[in-house]
């Protein structure tokens, strides 16, 4: 099996790709690149059978959608009289699937429609339709070999401290270390030294690895009364079972 994790950011200079190798009861990081363009990304899961973990929200709150167009159109007669207060919002600035994160990992992901992240998911719907266009299976709510990953919450599932580690190349080195310690059957491929010192690089990784716990089918599903709503508005794969369940499968 062959993973591949993509950091994606607005524009390709942060932008961060891994790939794994899966065979024999082991793992090898095989890539690690920084600086990839969106033909860069589809050319990695074309030229051969893979899986695609990307860390970048695959859609919007359906009531941000329905309020923004409501609003431009000047017709909103069924929102009515609002007042902005932060009750009333949260349907705006979570997703379905983000509340579900919540549950599981004690705190919100960043919100696609009002943090900068919305800047990198337009440019993720832009890599959506050019996946498609390459004939690689594009389906929002993790039913296919494209998944929505999250590389802190995944390391959290998992067990590891994350604090500071987007920040410090320090407490990457020590993260980096406990994940070998965990993870004695995965080789880094002599790439460990990328992935202390930017983070875009560590959290490719991460999501390369996360992604082998949805090619797994390792993590909850979408509820089936809620599958048409992450098909809009995409599914977190946040990893169900420990970090070495990815190999003892």
């Amino acid at each position: 099996m062959r993973t591949v994790g993509v950091d994606l950011a607005a524009g390709a200079p942060g932008t961060a790709l891994a790939e794994i190798i899966w065979s024999g009861g082991a793992a090898r990081l095989e890539r690690l690149e920084i600086g990839m363009t969106d033909a860069d990304i589809v050319a990695s899961v074309t030229s051969g059978e893979a899986w695609l973990g990307v860390d970048c929200p695959l859609g919007w709150p359906d009531a941000f959608v329905d309020f923004v167009g409501a609003h431009h159109a000047a017709t909103d007669p069924l929102l009515g009289p609002v007042e902005g207060h932060a009750d009333w919002r949260r349907p705006l600035v979570y997703r379905h699937t983000d509340h579900v994160v919540r549950e599981r990992i004690g705190r919100w992901p960043l919100s696609v429609s009002t943090d900068r992240l919305g800047v990198t998911a337009l440019r993720g719907a832009g890599l959506l339709r050019r996946l498609a266009a390459a004939d690689f299976p594009v389906d929002r709510a993790a039913e296919g070999r494209l998944f929505e990953v999250y590389p802190g919450g995944s390391l959290r599932v998992w067990g590891f401290d994350t604090t500071g580690y987007r920040v410090d190349a320090a407490r990457r080195a020590i993260l980096l270390d406990a994940l070998r310690e965990r993870a004695p059957w995965f080789d880094l491929g002599g790439f460990a030294a990328s992935a202390i010192r930017k983070a875009d690089a560590f959290d490719a990784v991460i999501a390369a690895l996360a992604t082998r716990a949805g090619a797994l089918g390792l993590f909850p599903a979408p509820a089936p009364d809620m599958l048409a709503v992450a098909r809009r508005e995409g599914w977190v794969v946040l990893p169900e079972g420990p970090l070495e369940a990815l190999i003892a499968r």
